[in-house]
């Protein structure tokens, strides 16, 4: 079992970091990298190993990012989360606590369901992704980024009350095929492997912000086409276990 800390602040609320030994900055001259329990399975099965933030993790398997991708939209896929940050929230107000922090509705999420969602600062920028499920047990279990286990914890105990409106977060598919970077804000992009088109994500003015909707983004100083798409890119294909 994991030894775990607890927080408690004055919300009604608990906060239980797993292991913050685990976490703790690496030497790497005096200490070896650490190895979640599957580190054997990955190795059996040909996986290229690196070093992330103090862990050894596989960044590929024999076969390429692609073939992964697309057994994973096809079939299914398992992510182990042994070296990240794993956050128990308790208390009566822990969906209040949590709802503070990020943009998703946790409040609706049923009992086992989770959401992948955001950490945002003052401005309603993004600081972080992260996991919440809200569990069956009367609190929320949250898995956040490994590499960011100290900016996470320290924002959740802070407990930041400001997630202000800087337009709406939104889709995008670039019509050519370029890499994408937003004249504007961009918060991710990157190849679907599924679509076989460029995706990102970013902010608009809400005026701009209906699927459909046509813009101009800026490609290595080159305007291109790029439109508005419903999210998620790729209808979702997988179940909730009981």
């Amino acid at each position: 079992m994991q030894r775990a800390v607890s927080v408690v602040a004055h919300l009604g609320f608990r906060l239980q970091a797993f292991s913050p030994d685990l976490y703790r900055p690496l030497s790497f001259a005096q200490d070896v990298l650490r190895r979640t329990p599957l580190y054997d399975f990955h190795l059996v099965h040909g996986g290229k190993m690196v070093e992330f933030a103090g862990w050894s993790l596989p960044v590929q398997y024999r076969d390429s990012h692609t073939d992964s991708h697309l057994h994973t939209r096809q079939h299914c896929s398992l992510f182990d989360v042994s070296h990240m940050l794993q956050t128990k929230i308790c208390g009566s107000d822990r969906v209040k606590l949590m709802e503070s922090l990020v943009v998703g509705d946790i409040a609706e999420l049923r009992p086992n369901q989770g959401t992948l969602s955001l950490f945002t600062n003052e401005a309603g920028g993004i600081l972080d992704d992260l996991i919440v499920t809200n569990t069956s047990q009367g609190h929320l279990y949250v898995v956040s980024n490994a590499g960011c286990w100290e900016k996470d914890l320290a924002l959740m105990q802070d407990k930041v009350r400001e997630l202000q409106n800087q337009g709406r977060d939104v889709g995008l598919e670039v019509l050519d095929n370029a890499l994408l970077a937003l004249q504007g804000t961009v918060t991710s992009g990157c190849p679907s492997p599924s679509l076989k088109k460029n995706v990102a994500m970013g902010y608009v003015p809400c005026e701009y912000s209906r699927p459909g909707t046509k813009l101009m983004v800026e490609v290595r100083r080159k305007q291109q086409m790029a439109v508005v798409s419903k999210m998620p890119f790729v209808p979702t294909n997988y179940y909730t276990l009981k």
